[in-house]
């Protein structure tokens, strides 16, 4: 049964992902996983959640490359560009860890309204 637990985490990350136009994306995904699972909806919405981190986990490398490598190119002295890319860092961090927490907990919920419509028989 673990295969199929990860499979619809699998499918729900994917739902979540190729939704992330909308602003509710995680809680579609994580409702389909919830839905398809049927029991455990708010560990496996969660377990979606975290597998449409890892497109977002690219994107925050990418973008840290890019502003690394740029970085000496700022024209300020090497002080003051190790106390910007100290900060920038930081809240880099804290944007992340903000966007991850809004992502899983949603996909999260989710799960838990998915669980809930296989139980109810809505759908």
């Amino acid at each position: 049964m673990a295969q199929d637990t990860t499979m619809n985490a699998l499918i729900g990350g994917v739902v979540t992902i190729v939704l992330s136009f909308t602003g509710f994306s995680p809680l579609i995904g994580g409702a389909v996983a919830g839905y398809l699972n049927q029991r455990d909806g708010v560990r496996i919405g969660a377990l979606a959640g975290v597998i449409a981190l890892v497109p977002l986990i690219l994107v925050f490398a990418f973008l840290g490359t890019v502003f690394a490598a740029f970085t000496p190119f700022s024209g300020m002295g090497p002080g003051m560009m190790t106390g910007m890319g100290l900060i920038g860092l930081f809240f880099g961090a804290f944007v992340f860890a903000f966007a991850a927490a809004i992502i899983v907990g949603l996909s999260a919920l989710g799960g838990y309204i998915g669980e809930y419509l296989y139980e109810e028989d809505v759908l």
